[in-house]
C-alpha cells in the first residue's frame, strides 16, 4: 500500500469513532490512558493526529519529557481496533488551533482558540496497526461456532495490518 492508501484506511477506520485512549509515560513512569477526540477534519494532515488538551494538565507535562505515545481506538459495533505509535509534541500554532476548534471543545475550553490553557498535541504517526472486521456478526458467531465444534481455531475472523507512515 501507498502512503496516501495508508493514510486513507486509517481515517477510514478512526473517523467515526468519538474517542481515542492515549497511552503515555506518566511522570511518575507509571504508563497512564486518557480518552482524547480526536480533532483532524480529514486524512490530509500528513500523517498527524491532533487533541486539544491543557496546558496545566499531566499530559502536556509528560509530552516535555516523554513524547513516546499510542492511541488505540475501538469500534465494537463494527469490530475494528486501531492502534497508533509516534511521538507527541505540543505544537504552538493558532492558525491550526482556530481551524480545528469546534463548539464542543469550547465546553472544556470557554476561552475559545484563543484560551491561555488550550494546548495543541500533535501526535507525529509512526506505526499503525488494526483488525478490521469485513463479515456480520452471524457469519463472525458461524466461524466461532464451527471452531468450537471443531477444535480448531477460528480463521480470516478480520483483516490484521500493519504499516509505518
Amino acid at each position: 500500500m501507498t502512503t496516501s492508501s495508508n493514510q486513507k484506511t486509517l481515517w477510514t477506520l478512526i473517523k467515526d469513532i468519538k474517542f481515542g485512549m492515549l497511552t503515555h509515560r506518566h511522570s511518575n513512569g507509571v504508563m497512564h490512558s486518557v480518552p482524547l477526540t480526536t480533532q483532524n477534519k480529514a486524512d490530509d494532515e500528513d500523517n498527524e493526529l491532533f487533541f486539544f488538551i491543557s496546558h496545566k494538565g499531566e499530559l502536556s507535562k509528560s509530552m516535555a519529557q516523554d513524547g513516546s505515545v499510542n492511541v488505540s481506538y475501538a469500534d465494537p459495533g463494527s469490530d475494528n481496533y486501531v492502534s497508533v505509535s509516534g511521538r507527541g509534541s505540543i505544537l504552538e500554532d493558532q492558525a491550526k488551533k482556530d481551524q480545528l476548534f469546534s463548539v464542543i471543545a469550547k465546553a472544556w475550553f470557554p476561552g475559545g482558540a484563543t484560551d491561555p490553557d488550550l494546548a495543541l498535541l500533535k501526535i507525529e504517526i509512526g506505526h499503525v496497526e488494526y483488525w478490521d472486521s469485513k463479515d456480520s456478526k452471524m457469519v463472525q458467531l458461524l466461524k466461532i461456532a464451527t471452531a468450537t465444534i471443531t477444535g480448531n481455531p477460528p480463521k480470516n475472523m478480520s483483516d490484521h495490518k500493519e504499516f509505518s507512515l
